[in-house]
């Protein structure tokens, strides 16, 4: 295997809790509102669960592209029009407010240290959907120690769309047979592997999307596979 110069990381679901720290936020939305007979840990997942076709909206679709805040917002309003939450009877700074819940995402147990462990070698950066401000925030707030911040802005284009995977090892002038992507998700892994880069997966419990729920994660398939980041960092 050649030489790897370059550790991409998919963020949502690989380094940070997204379903876990996005209940949390729907739990005090909830609960400021007087919702206690809405369960947030399955509104959230109706949420995030809504993620996916709304970006393949302009994955497969040809919707022109917009950051995933706008995405996740109109998401929501139609998750809370689904539980019988007019969204319209609800002051937008704070419709907004929860939308921002996704760069507030809390980091799994071993994400800072084990990107900080890769840091050490490789140079390490995120290639998520999220755009350059949501990954900002989400790293001054997780403390995840990236060298460059490289978001979906940047490419104008969602995973697992070509572009995004060669315009990244583009912006780092490496080859892709040079970088490498570390994911939670098979798909996101294909994708890379398709453009050329290597791949590893990492096992994650509730990182799916609960839309994706009957996706394949199977372990064999990938150059490396490792329990979390930190016992990637010792394989590698």
């Amino acid at each position: 295997m050649p030489a790897i110069d370059v550790v991409f990381f998919d963020v949502l679901g690989t380094v940070v809790d997204w379903r876990g720290s996005i209940t949390g936020e729907v739990a005090n939305f909830l609960r400021r509102h007087e919702a206690h007979h809405i369960d947030a840990g399955a509104f959230a997942d109706a949420w995030v669960g809504r993620y996916d076709a709304a970006a393949g909206a302009v994955r497969d679709d040809g919707r022109p592209y917009v950051t995933l805040d706008v995405l996740n917002r109109e998401t929501l309003d139609v998750s809370l029009s689904e539980v019988g939450i007019a969204p319209s009877g609800l002051p937008a700074r704070e419709l907004d407010e929860l939308t921002r819940a996704w760069h507030r995402l809390k980091p799994w147990p071993d994400a800072v240290a084990g990107i900080a462990a890769l840091k050490k070698r490789f140079i390490v950066a995120p290639l998520s959907d999220g755009h350059t401000r949501m990954l900002v925030d989400m790293a001054k707030f997780a403390g995840l120690p990236w060298d460059v911040v490289l978001g979906a802005d940047l490419f104008q284009a969602y995973k697992p769309m070509p572009q995004v995977y060669s315009s990244a090892c583009g912006f780092l002038d490496v080859a892709p047979e040079r970088a490498m992507l570390v994911a939670a998700h098979g798909y996101d892994l294909a994708g890379a592997r398709a453009c050329g880069l290597k791949t590893a997966f990492i096992q994650r419990s509730n990182a799916s999307d609960p839309s994706k729920a009957c996706e394949n994660q199977s372990r064999h398939d990938w150059d490396f596979s490792a329990d979390d980041l930190c016992d990637l960092a010792r394989r590698l």
